[in-house]
Parts: C-alpha cells; structure tokens; sequence
C-alpha cells in the first residue's frame, strides 16, 4: 500500500500540501538534497520514491548501517555515467543516515556539489545533532510528523477497498471502534497500523456471514497497547524535562516524566542517578534531606529493582520537588573551581600543612579549633585568595540559620 503519487500520499500535510514548496519543487523536478527525519512509518521513504518517479530518475537506496564508502562510490560512478550518456538523475536514498561515519559522508560531498546524485536521507534522529554539518549544510531538512488518527484512519479505509495491492478481495468488514483503535495504538506508525489489519484480516476465520469481521477486540489483540518507545531525541527530551520539572518544583510534571522513561523501557538507576545530581544542583543546603533520599533511591533501584524500587523514586522525586531550593552548591562549587584553575601555584599558609617549613611565612601556628569551643578566627586559604567567598547561603528553607552563622564567623575574623 505505499503510495505511488503525491494524491496516494498521507499525512505530513504541514509540508506536502497543495502549493507548498516541497509539492512545487517536487512537481517542477527540481528538488535537491533533501534530509527527511521523523518517527517511523510517516512516509519518508514512500516520499524518496515518490520524488524519484515524478522527475524520472533512478532511486538507489542504501543502508547506512550495512553500507560502505566503497557503495557510495559504485552508486556515484554509475550516476555520472547515466547523467552524462542519457541526461538521467540518479537519487541516493540513505536509510538510517545518521549511522553513516564521517568518512562515509565525505565520500559523497562532490557528487552532491556538482549534481551528479541527489541525496535523500531518512533519519529517525535529529540531523542537527546526529549527522556532519558537511552533509546537512548541503541539503534541505524536512521534519516529519506522527501521522495524524484521520489520516490513519484513512489508509486503512483505502487498505481494505483496494482490490490491486490491499485487502479488496477478501470478504473483509471492519468496525469504526477497530479502525479508531488501529489509528490509536499505532502511535501515528502508519506501517505498524497496516501490519496491525492485515494481521488480524489472516488470523480471523470467516463468520456465519462469510465475512471476515474485524472488531475492536481483534485489533486490540492484532496491534497490542500504544507503543512508548522513544528514540534518542525524545528520550532526552523526556529525561530533560523531568530534571526540569525538579527544578521547577512541579510534582506532578515530574512524575509524568518519570513514568514516561519508565514505560520507554528507561533504566530506573539512570532517573536515580539524575536525581541524587539535582539534589545538590537545585536543592543543595537548603533541604539536605533530598540528598540522601535520592541516594537510598539509587540503592533500591540496584538492590530492589523493578517494580518495587519505582515506589522509592516517586518518594525521592516528590520530596525533592517539594523541598525548598537553592542553588548555592552549584555556584560555590564552580567558583572553587575557577579559582583553583587560576590560582594553581597558591602557597598553603604555612601553620596549615602537614609539616610546617623552617621559614614561617608569619601566619603564626594552628590554632585547634576545638580548644576554643568549636570555632576560633583564622585564615585558611592561601594569601592571594584571603577573604574570598564562594559558599553564600540562600535564604531558603535551613540556610537561613546558616546565613546569620556564616555572617557571624566572617565578623570575628
């Protein structure tokens, strides 16, 4: 059921509609490079193949993951020998482009520049981040959109009337709910709908009617649940949005995304690692509690594993959203660490190391702090640094009372 022609063609109507500058240069065969990325089943390749019949052209497709810089070169080689002897455009059609080595993508930059092979990748990953700048800076980028339940809906339909490559000849018969179950658990993969009816079409005998009756519990059993797998753009986003969604003290969000990476199929000691990391990033002194929460979290998610240790993480993710934050950690840490960077040659006062040099450097000697009830005046870093402040207490949840005692030590000295 692939469409053959732009009118066969399904969803994405954000880029393939009527006058729009896609279906124009498609129409006009003057198309270039093009990278069409997306989640499976939204017609990329349906959409390569369409190109190449309008503008009769030769499409060669290749995967990125089982090919080499040695096809790219037989492809390129006959390619300019077809444009040269019969005027004919060849596309390469790179499945999975993503995959491909920067040797590999090199391999087919002069081709492109000099319009013997016009590239069509596929990709399910974001190119911006996933391909070389080489290859994405010569081509047209197209995102492709889960396919809409209408649309589905609507390939099914013409799946099921057609008598040349669909089910028309058989006796079929199904119901609106199992089309709009179809159109819903396929998660906008029109290909995963498809398989879905035409499995259940073949695995369901004929009724007392001699029909083939398809109804929502058919679809249900032939298509499964809708699928919650991610690909690596949207994992992280998820995973991104659940850190911030801590941060931002939203429980609830929190949660959702959590769930989310859970039933991805995520790793629950990646969340609770990210967790026991914001708990010092966003909440830091300001509840220390978040801390070892989120460590014992860790230590179910190892020791417990699933489901139980999902029980510990939702505690740890609604005690840290809740807590009180502060960010004082992160900006003390970085600080310290700048200034050791510049200040790597600092001398240690000398009644601070572990064993005093002959030459004093008039800092006097340690003074034990417990000698005088805890706490006593001196300075401990190196004399280039004295008095420098890299640890201010926030005004948030128990930093306060650590503000007035931190104010309290710096006046003594």
């Amino acid at each position: 059921m692939r469409p053959r022609t732009l009118e066969e063609f399904v969803g994405q109507k954000h880029i393939v509609h009527k006058d729009s500058l896609l279906d124009r240069a498609i129409r006009a065969g003057v198309l270039g490079s093009c990278i069409f990325y997306g989640p499976p089943g939204t017609g990329k390749t349906s959409l390569a193949h369409i190109i190449a019949n309008l503008s009769n052209g030769e499409i060669v497709k290749l995967n990125a993951v089982s090919s080499g810089v040695a096809e790219a070169k037989a492809v390129i080689d006959k390619a300019k020998k077809d444009f040269e002897l019969f005027n004919r455009k060849t596309y390469l059609f790179l499945d999975e482009c993503h995959r491909w080595s920067k040797a590999q993508s090199d391999s087919v930059l002069q081709a492109m520049e000099e319009g013997h092979i016009i590239f069509i990748g596929s990709t399910t990953e974001n190119p911006y981040t996933s391909m070389t700048r080489a290859i994405v800076s010569r081509c047209r980028v197209f995102e492709f959109k889960g396919i809409e339940k209408e649309d589905v809906i609507l390939a099914l339909t013409k799946a099921v009337a057609d008598t040349e490559r669909g089910l028309g000849n058989l006796p079929v018969e199904v119901d609106k709910d199992a089309l709009d179950y179809f159109a819903y658990a396929c998660g906008g993969d029109i290909r995963s709908a498809l398989n879905g009816l035409e499995l259940a079409v073949k695995t369901t005998n004929l009724g007392k009617d001699k029909k083939i009756h398809i109804t929502k519990e058919i679809a249900y059993d032939s298509i499964g649940k809708l699928p919650l797998s991610t690909d690596t753009t949207m994992y992280y986003d998820i995973l991104s949005a659940f850190c911030k969604s801590i941060r931002g003290s939203d429980t609830d969000a929190a949660l959702y995304y959590f769930a989310r990476l859970i039933k991805a199929g995520c790793d629950p000691r990646i969340i609770a690692r990210r967790l026991i990391a914001h708990a010092s990033e966003d909440i830091g002194m300001a509840d220390s509690n978040a801390l070892l929460l989120a460590c014992c979290s860790l230590y179910s998610a190892e020791k417990l594993g699933e489901p139980e240790c999902l029980l510990t993480l939702s505690h740890a993710i609604i005690y840290a959203c809740e807590a009180d934050k502060s960010n004082s950690v992160l900006i003390a840490k970085d600080k310290a660490l700048l200034d050791a960077e510049k200040t790597r040659d600092a001398v240690v006062p000398n009644r601070l190391k572990n064993h005093p040099s002959i030459n004093d450097d008039k800092t006097g000697g340690y003074l034990y702090p417990h000698d005088f009830g805890g706490y006593v005046a001196q300075e401990y870093l190196p004399k280039i640094l004295k008095d420098r402040i890299y640890y201010t207490p926030s005004e948030n949840g128990r930093e306060k009372n650590l503000k007035r005692k931190k104010f309290m030590f710096k006046k003594d000295k």
